[in-house]
């Protein structure tokens, strides 16, 4: 399928599943997209039971699969998505909470994929799969960062504190960078088998990716503010800063550093620095707009690509839902302990705020970037059982947790003072 044809029918269909959304499933727009991209799929394989003589789930099942949803996501969409959210986040708030936010997005992702992967061992090895260990890391680097796409959208829609806030979106867009690099580390690892990979060798890679990613954010940043400098015309200024975002993934490929790091770096420094010393009203104005619109879009082709990925995954297996039904609930009990003991760790002297660990662990929702990572592993034992439980992961986060936070929110978050 060429570009264009997928572009096209991907926008046409969510067009229309937004429509339905619209007038009647009435949800936050990801998430009825999401829904109805699930519905549609599920639709195709009820008819496939009822008429198998027609092959109609084979048939769409081709199509979804002609779609790279891996490099779609990771190699396309992500970085605009992360530079988008991190251009629209005032970096004041989250330069005095920087501490925790650091802490969570790493050491908090750290124990995070190390608790996750003793527990799918446990578990999936319970329902008869035997999973490899170093598989199991990997499952515990792509099951542990958290969508900043859809936390965005929901802690604002939800009128979180803002010092609760800028902790979960701060640690949403940092924590994604932490976890691809993780992810490409401990598949390097399980493909060596350990041979010639040591701790200083693992260091050094998760040194030049995540300090690199940061410098050339900081790079790019600047070298996009300068431009945006030297002149006052919102169209190119605009397309100055598309070039920044797409000058990160090219050259961060090129470099092995982090692209989604350097995304969020330079979005932090054009929406804050840059506004303040490079941009008019009428160009901060036209990027607001501009990038808005690139959010949206984006974001409604990703939930609904989501909604469809469904019939890509082999159910063959019984188990594989089985497993995921008891992992759900124990990857939540991981995910409060890899918040509750960086922030009871950080915060020795002083109260950890109303409400902050029960709406972290909850409102860490998982997204297209566990999928998209899922999708990219290599053929190994049980990569089945490993899709399989992302992805009911995934759509249980996003419509279960998703629908209900803002309810956790304004039951457990009082505003300071």
């Amino acid at each position: 399928m060429l570009l264009l044809d997928a572009a096209a029918i991907l926008l046409a269909l969510a067009a229309a599943f937004g429509l339905l959304n619209h007038h009647t499933l009435k949800l936050p727009f990801t998430i009825g997209l999401l829904l109805a991209g699930l519905l549609a799929s599920v639709g195709v394989l009820a008819a496939d039971a009822l008429w198998p003589a027609l092959g109609l789930a084979a048939t769409v099942r081709g199509a979804v699969l002609q779609v790279d949803f891996a490099a779609s996501v990771l190699s396309g969409m992500l970085s605009l998505l992360l530079f988008a959210g991190a251009l629209h986040t005032d970096f004041g708030p989250l330069r005095r909470k920087f501490g925790p936010v650091l802490l969570l997005a790493t050491v908090g992702t750290l124990l995070n994929t190390a608790l996750a992967a003793a527990a799918a061992w446990l578990v999936l090895g319970w329902f008869g799969v035997d999973l490899p260990v170093p598989w199991c890391i990997v499952f515990g680097a792509l099951i542990s960062p958290t969508d900043p796409i859809a936390v965005l959208g929901i802690m604002k829609a939800a009128k979180a504190p803002k010092d609760l806030e800028t902790k979960v979106i701060g640690e949403s867009l940092f924590n994604d960078g932490t976890g691809v690099v993780l992810f490409t580390l401990a598949v390097g690892l399980a493909l060596a088998g350990g041979d010639g990979i040591g701790p200083g060798t693992v260091l050094r890679l998760l040194g030049q990716e995540v300090v690199g990613g940061v410098l050339l954010g900081l790079l790019l940043g600047w070298v996009g503010e300068r431009a945006l400098r030297s002149l006052d015309e919102p169209n190119l200024e605009v397309l100055i800063t598309l070039a920044v975002v797409f000058g990160i993934g090219f050259v961060a490929s090129r470099l092995h550093v982090s692209a989604p790091l350097a995304a969020v770096v330079a979005g932090l420094w054009l929406g804050n620095r840059g506004r303040a010393r490079a941009m008019s009203d009428r160009t901060a104005l036209a990027l607001d707009t501009v990038w808005t619109f690139i959010d949206e879009v984006l974001n409604a082709v990703l939930f609904l690509l989501i909604g469809i990925e469904v019939l890509a995954i082999d159910y063959s297996r019984s188990g594989y839902l089985g497993a995921a039904a008891v992992l759900i609930p124990t990857l939540l009990g991981v995910r409060w302990l890899s918040v509750a003991l960086p922030l009871r760790l950080w915060h020795t002297r002083a109260p950890i705020g109303a409400g902050t660990i029960p709406v972290l662990t909850w409102g860490g929702l998982k997204g297209g970037i566990s999928i998209a990572l899922a999708m990219k592993t290599p053929e190994f034992p049980g990569r089945n059982a490993v899709l399989t439980v992302t992805y009911a992961v995934v759509v249980f986060s996003i419509v279960v947790q998703g629908l209900t936070v803002g309810w956790l929110i304004r039951r457990v978050a009082r505003p300071a003072g």
